[in-house]
């Protein structure tokens, strides 16, 4: 049986993770700030307290336990920190990073996995998808977070030949009970209302945690090669509309009246949010100047391995 380290395994990504690895027959190792009732007393399932830069307490994880394969998940948004990602986040991470990829490669760790983010991406000028090779820009603190966390896996696996490494950009997550990342996209937090441009029909893309958490079961199974290693975009196969979101809210949440806006977001309400310090430390900040881009990713180089089945019209 395969003993699985799952970093900030407790997290609404963690959770779902630890449960389908379970499900897989694997051994699952999870290890987060604080402990969830998600999975705990399940068979195989191990839980160890700490905090991402807990370094003495990694240490002794990986001196008493058999690690096979690791899931870094820890320091992400939705999962350990909260929307807002200010300078101790940053430094909790970079602290991490020092130390958490140099244990998996001494321990000989030789498939790793770890959860990144496709705001790395230069905001696209075009309708084509947004591709892996495509340009970095780094313009927020989790951008910049989790490109650090890239660069010192790389670093740490470089003489690895014969590891199987995975970093996966996901955009925003959601479950059928996590939404909040759905209500950031039509929500004004400076008018507390609900609004859509038009009739919804602009999309966005997000990522279903169940389709993270198959491309990690798919990549884990199928991709225990060096040949494999490199950087995904995961996400769900098409954009989700506004409209979409608005309905999924009134049918199963709770979603007061939503205003029609008909408004050029760019000349009419751009004074509104004017972004500064909070476009750049607030995951969910709302850029009513890309708001009707429907910037995709493409996931077909990770869709080769994992069929992508999860949307919120089935999601749970």
């Amino acid at each position: 049986m395969k003993n699985v380290l799952v970093t900030g395994g407790c997290g609404i990504i963690g959770d779902r993770v630890c449960s389908g690895l379970l499900k897989k027959g694997y051994s699952v190792i999870a290890v987060d700030k604080q402990p969830s009732n998600y999975n705990i007393n399940k068979e195989h399932f191990k839980f160890y307290e700490a905090k991402p830069n807990d370094k003495a307490k990694y240490i002794d994880i990986f001196e008493t336990e058999d690690i096979d394969a690791i899931v870094h998940l820890a320091c992400t948004v939705d999962n350990d920190f909260g929307h807002i990602i200010d300078d101790e986040e940053i430094e909790i991470t970079r602290e991490c990073n020092k130390f958490f990829f140099k244990l998996a490669m001494a321990s000989e760790i030789r498939q790793c996995l770890m959860v990144s983010t496709t705001q790395v991406y230069e905001t696209p000028k075009t309708r084509e998808p947004v591709r892996e090779e495509d340009d970095i820009k780094i313009t927020t603190n989790y951008a910049k977070l989790k490109y650090e966390s890239e660069m010192a896996m790389a670093d740490a696996f470089r003489g690895a030949r014969d590891a199987s490494l995975a970093i996966m950009r996901i955009p925003p997550v959601y479950t059928f009970d996590y939404y909040e990342n759905l209500l950031a996209k039509i929500y004004d937090p400076k008018d507390e209302t609900a609004f859509v441009y038009r009739t919804g029909e602009y999309g966005f893309q997000f990522c279903c945690v169940h389709n993270l958490a198959d491309f990690i079961l798919c990549f884990m199974r199928h991709a225990d090669n060096p040949a494999y290693t490199g950087v995904y975009n995961v996400a769900d196969k098409t954009l989700t509309r506004a409209a979409e979101i608005v309905g999924f809210l009134r049918e199963y949440h709770r979603l007061g009246a939503v205003i029609q806006r008909k408004e050029n977001p760019v000349t009419g309400l751009l004074s509104k949010l004017k972004g500064g310090k909070e476009e750049k430390t607030n995951y969910r900040y709302l850029d009513l100047k890309t708001l009707l881009n429907n910037t995709s990713y493409d996931t077909s180089k990770a869709s080769r391995l994992c069929p992508f089945r999860w949307n919120l019209s089935n999601t749970k």
